[in-house]
This record gives C-alpha cells, structure tokens and sequence, in this order.
C-alpha cells in the first residue's frame, strides 16, 4: 500500500535526457563502503590519507558523491575491488543512476524480464551491438515484451532511445546479473534494496497479514481472479498467488490466477507491475496507474477476491467530486470516512459471492460519522467478521489493526450475522509493538474462526478470543463493531466452576509460599569484609565472558529462536520476542544464544536485577538491553554470580544518573573473591530465594486473576453475590 494520492513529479526524473546522458553515474561514501566491503570510516580515511582519490562531483559538502566509473578504477588500482558482489555493483549503478533510482530500476525491471522471456532473443542482442547500436534497438524490444506480458496501457513507460542512451552499462550488468541469480531472484534484490532505502517514502503491508488476507479471502473457493486497488508494491497480489498455488498442490483446484492492481504513483505501479510479472510469471498480471477512487482502471471488473490495505485518514480522496457515484450503495461516506469509501469500492468490483478482505483502522469500527454505512453493511449481509490484530501487526505498529472480512449479497443474503475475532492476546512480547506478533497463533486463530463461521453460519464462543453476533444486537445508536467489545472478558471464562479452580491454584501456592519464605535469624556481627574484584576483572582474568545482546536476524525460511527481552528478565517470564527478518539486501545475521547457567543482566532502567538461564530459556536469543555473563563453572557458581550482582548497593555504584534512564556498566559490577565451596554455599541460598520470588509472582497473578474474575461475574450474572 501507498499513498493514494498522484504525485506532481512522476514523469520528472525522465526529462532532459540530453542533459543526463554526459552525467557520470554518481555514488555516496556509504556506496563506496558497501563496494569495498569496508565501514564508512574507511572511506573517510582514504579520502584524507590518499592525495589520488577523485574529487567529488555532486552532493553536498557534508554527503559529498563520486563519480562511479572513478571511484571503481581508484579501487582496482588499489586491490580494493576484487571481491566486490555482482549485485552490490549493480545496486550502486541503479542508484548513482543520473534519471534517479526509481527509473533506472523500472529500466533493470524491463531488461530482466526480457531475459527472462525471450533469453535467446536477449543473449542474441546483447552479443551483436555495441553500447549506442543495443540503447537504440532496446526500446521497441522492451515495449513488445511489456505489452504481451502486461497488456496496452501497461504503467512501465519512458523506456525511449534518450532515456536508455545513459544505462548501457546498467542494462549490461543487469544482463549479467540475470545469469547469475535468475531475473526473479536479480529483481527482488534490486527492489528489496530500494524498498528498504526509502521506508518514509512507501508503506508496505508485511508478510504475515499479507498472507493471512489471501487466506481469508480464499476460503470460499477457488479465486482466479484478485484485485487490489492500492496495490502499493504488490505484496498481497503476490500472497493471493502463492495462496492459488497452495491450493493447487492440496488439489482444491484453484484455477490460473489473473492479478490486477492499481497505484497512484506512477512510478511504483510500474515496479509493482514488473515485479508480479517476475514473480509470478504464470499469471496474468495487470497493473494501472491511477488514483482508484478518482479514475477506476477497471470500472467493468467482477473480482473473485478484492484485498485492499487503502491509505488510512485520507481527507483529499474526492468527497466533493464522487458525491453522486454509483459505487456508495450503502451510504455516501463522509470526508472523515475514506476507509468506507474503499469498501465500498471494493464491494463494487466483486462478482456476487466474491470475498474482499480489508485491513483498516480500528477508529473505522466505531467512529460515529460511519455508523449508518456499518449499519446498512450488517443489514444485508455484506460484512461478515471484524479480526482484531495484534499491535505491531503493520504500520502504524503502534495501533493494533483490524481485517474487516466482506461477501458481496447474492440474490438470497445469508441471515445478518457478525463474526468478532480479538487475536490481540497472541502478541508475542508484552509492550505493544515492541516484539512482532505470533503470526502462526493469530493466522491459525483467525483463519479457523472464519472458516467454521463461513460453513455453519456461526461459532462455538471462547471469551476473549472469538463470538457471532446477530447483527440487529448491534444496530444502536453507535453501531460499534470493535471485537473487544463484544467478547466476554477471559477471567470470566468457565463462571464459577473456572473460579472455584484459580482460588484452589491460588490457595496451593499460597501454601508453597509460605513453606519457601526464607529465614532471616542467624545474622553475621557485621558486615563481611571480603577482598572484591569487579566483572571487568573476571572476564579479563577468563573466568566469565560478556556478550552484548539485540543482534541477530531471522534467516529467510527458516526457523528462528525466541528473543528473551529484558522484559522477560525483569518480569520472570519466559522469552517472548522474535527476532527482525534479515534484510533482503544480505544474508542472516548470528543472534547470541543462551546457554543454561547463563547469567543474564538488563542495562537499561532494570534496577537491582539478574537471572539466571534455565533449560526453559537455553537456545534463546539475547534481546537487546541485556548483557550476558557466561561463567566457566570450574571458578564461578552461577547462581553466587547472579545474587551477588543483585545487591543495591552494587547496582548503585555501577549506575550512571546523567540521564533519565539509568544504565548499568556490568563491567563495574563487584562480587567477593570466595572459594569455590563457598560461593555454592551462598549460591544455593540464592537459588532459594528464586523459588521463593517466582512463587510470589505466581501468587499475585493469581489473585489479580481471581479478583477480576469475581469482578466480572458479579457484573455479568454469572456470580451471586452471597
């Protein structure tokens, strides 16, 4: 998804090709760093250290820009080239490129998808022509190969004779690159780069809603046509293929998909389009640049599946010019509703019995000057379920979002029925949007619901988590479809019965409690005056290692550990984040993995506070604000380590207060030099007085449970209050 609205300077970068054509492509420090492998540090250094390096030919003074073909020749003269990836040296091509980055790859875009189309004809051309002989014939290739593959009217345009003249060894490389890697697999890396080199300027929905989405909206059947008309970079498209082709390999019989999209900006449609037509080269791809609400590129279309993430809070979207649009068959959205504006129109471009699936804003469920459009939606059947998502889900990470689930009215609706589904709980990490969502939990969760609701006209209810309404229980004055609202509270699940259990549990522990609480009696004459030494000390000495954590990437594919966040730390709980995925420009990062009898350390605002890894925890990945402490069992007792790092007055010295938030230097922690003997002795103490917080902590989280569970009951009815 992207900004809807068309931007005045698409077609600038393509002007004045006379003016571009004598420009040397142009890179950055930070493009030399990344040809040579090096830190930006070092590129500061030679330019300082070595009188020969070339002189800057753009940019400003404090983000100068070199010339590429200079910069390249300085570095092989150096032995500073040799193993430079293909693909870095043609990223730093693309983006030095005199037209701008977005039409030099919308010109990489076309050349791979010529070679990998006709590679015979490709390979032919490129072999016979010289640079100006290959620019001038490239034109009417690419324009035949664009057309067969992407239809007339197709959004990748300015491929002429002037614009190519300047990218002959662009369109060289990207050849090489094609051969090296597969057009699909050169194409996602260009784009990928270009994506994560301009996060304010694109929002694009994530993997994880994108592909539960499909998933919803394929439920109902085989889709072969899908539409998204704010299609942005193409991610749910390519979700709703993938989709097909699951169905395919479980023999459900999806038929061969036709995608169409539409984007505002000009310049993304046409890498949207050349990415699905690489991607996804056995479908009929169709993307057309245009704002949809303003001027539908498709105004005849009967979609099977409508997926939409639209622009959220749109005040410009044509209020006052689309007053009298036959679109808003349920209501004309006011200028604050341009969410029910896209359902609308979503709703328009479905063939009767199609599934659209929207990811909207939770405001849109129950803002006031929308209710009589969600009143009309529940009265003849076309909304069918609102989904709760996790913050975190998708940009605004802040807001947890939800998919609003819609079935174009046949001639017999079904009876007016809501289904509510609240996944907000199976977020991993406790701080909202902090940690990234369970994605299997909620799609598992979400997609069942659905499913079992789309086929019996309603679900078994779970408190908390999932309910079918009648829709005339919610025809009010507010018509609020947000899903917490409707659901009952999880501490009320089960009623007294469910009760009567927790004040069991609670008596029980209750009881452990009071047999761990530890004694206090048998006090020293004073303090101990032991010789000290500090963390510093011990890791030079080799008796422990420190590792810093919060790095480490989620491989492509594969599977991941959990993330032990200092949350997790200071709360006693189990590791509950995940780790980031590895950029698409490189390969996985190594994260820190706990071993049991690690010592784990929160930096940031933990206060007095140390952990020791369990099994529980070993395999884990340290998160960020957390230091580890590994130490060799043959001269430090792990469980002595951690209670002696717990001291207030340890934490005091080791603190800084030029701040707000106090942070930890562990290396200044201190801890008696004792024999090995006794810091076991001190160790197993300590160990107690885990058993006995862990059971406290229990202890409160049962009670919380069991007061808001009589809370709700009273409330509710399901309790008496004698």
């Amino acid at each position: 998804m992207a900004d809807n609205a068309s931007p005045d300077n698409a077609t600038d970068t393509r002007t004045a090709p006379t003016r571009t054509q004598d420009r040397p492509t142009e890179v950055t420090a930070a493009g030399i760093a990344r040809l040579a492998g090096v830190g930006r540090a070092a590129v500061s250094n030679w330019r300082r250290r070595h009188a020969d390096f070339p002189k800057p030919v753009g940019g400003t003074e404090t983000s100068p820009a070199f010339a590429l073909r200079d910069i390249e020749q300085w570095l092989r003269d150096q032995g500073k080239l040799a193993e430079v990836p293909l693909r870095e040296r043609v990223w730093q091509q693309l983006v030095g490129h005199p037209a701008g980055a977005a039409a030099a790859l919308r010109q990489a875009g076309a050349v791979l998808l010529l070679a990998h189309d006709r590679p015979a004809a490709w390979q032919q051309l490129r072999a016979a022509a010289d640079d100006a002989e290959l620019t001038g014939v490239l034109p009417a290739v690419l324009d035949s190969v664009l057309a067969a593959r992407l239809g007339p009217g197709h959004p990748v345009r300015g491929l002429t004779r002037e614009a190519l003249a300047p990218s002959a060894a662009l369109v060289r490389a990207t050849g090489d690159l094609a051969a090296a890697d597969g057009a699909a697999a050169a194409y996602d890396f260009l784009l990928g780069r270009h994506l994560d080199a301009n996060p304010r300027q694109y929002t694009l929905t994530p993997p994880g809603p994108a592909a539960l989405m499909a998933e919803l909206a394929a439920v109902a059947g085989p889709s072969g046509t899908v539409l998204d008309p704010a299609c942005g970079a193409g991610a749910l498209l390519a979700a709703a293929r993938e989709r097909a082709a699951e169905g395919n390999d479980a023999g459900e019989g999806a038929a061969p998909v036709t995608l169409y999209g539409q984007e505002a900006d000009a310049d993304l449609a046409a890498l949207t389009a050349l990415r699905l037509s690489l991607g996804v080269p056995d479908a009929q791809v169709r993307v057309r640049a245009a704002d949809t609400l303003r001027a539908d590129a498709f105004p005849e279309l009967a979609a099977d599946a409508v997926l939409v993430h639209p622009p959220f809070n749109e005040r410009n979207w044509g209020h006052d010019e689309l007053a009298y649009d036959a679109r808003w068959e349920y209501g004309f959205p006011a200028r604050t509703e341009s969410e029910l504006a896209w359902v609308q129109h979503a709703l328009a471009r479905l063939r009767e019995g199609g599934t659209a699936v929207l990811l909207m804003p939770p405001a849109a469920a129950s803002r006031r000057s929308g209710r009589r459009i969600r009143a009309d939606l529940l009265r003849r059947g076309a909304l069918r379920a609102v989904i709760a998502l996790p913050a975190g889900a998708a940009p605004p990470n802040g807001v947890p979002l939800h998919l609003w689930v819609l079935r174009k009215p046949g001639t017999t609706p079904p009876a007016p029925q809501l289904l509510v589904v609240d996944t907000a709980e199976l977020a991993a990490g406790a701080p909202a949007g902090r940690d990234k969502p369970d994605w299997q939990a909620v799609r598992a969760t979400a997609v069942e619901a659905w499913r079992t609701f789309d086929r019996d006209g309603g679900v078994e209810e779970r408190p908390g988590v999932r309910r079918s309404l009648a829709a005339i229980d919610l025809l009010d004055d507010d018509v609020d479809l947000a899903p917490a609202r409707h659901l009952p509270p999880p501490a009320a699940a089960g009623g007294p019965a469910e009760l009567a259990r927790v004040r069991e549990r609670l008596t029980t522990t209750l009881a452990r409690t009071t047999a761990l609480t530890p004694r206090s009696d048998g006090g020293a004459a004073g303090p101990a005056r032991w010789p000290l030494t500090t963390v510093g000390e011990l890791a030079r000495a080799g008796a422990l290692v420190l590792r810093a954590g919060g790095a480490g990437t989620a491989p492509a594919g594969g599977t991941a550990p959990a993330v032990l966040t200092d949350h997790d730390v200071i709360a006693g709980g189990a590791p509950s984040g995940t780790l980031p995925e590895a950029p698409a420009s490189g390969p996985a990062e190594e994260p820190v993995l706990l071993q049991a009898g690690d010592v784990v350390v929160p930096v940031l605002g933990g206060g007095a506070v140390a952990r020791v890894a369990d099994d529980g925890a070993a395999g884990a990945a340290l998160g960020r604000n957390l230091t580890l402490l590994r130490p060799d069992p043959a001269a430090l007792d792990p469980w002595f380590l951690a209670g002696f790092l717990r001291g207030t007055a340890n934490n005091r010295r080791a603190s800084s207060y030029a701040s707000t938030a106090t942070r930890l230097d562990v290396r200044r922690l201190q801890l008696p030099r004792l024999p090995l003997a006794d810091q076991r002795r001190y160790g197993q103490r300590f160990r107690d007085l885990a058993a006995f917080e862990g059971a406290l902590r229990l202890t409160a989280r049962l009670g919380e449970q069991l007061v808001q569970g009589l809370h709700d009951g009273l409330t509710d009815g399901s309790v008496a209050p004698d």
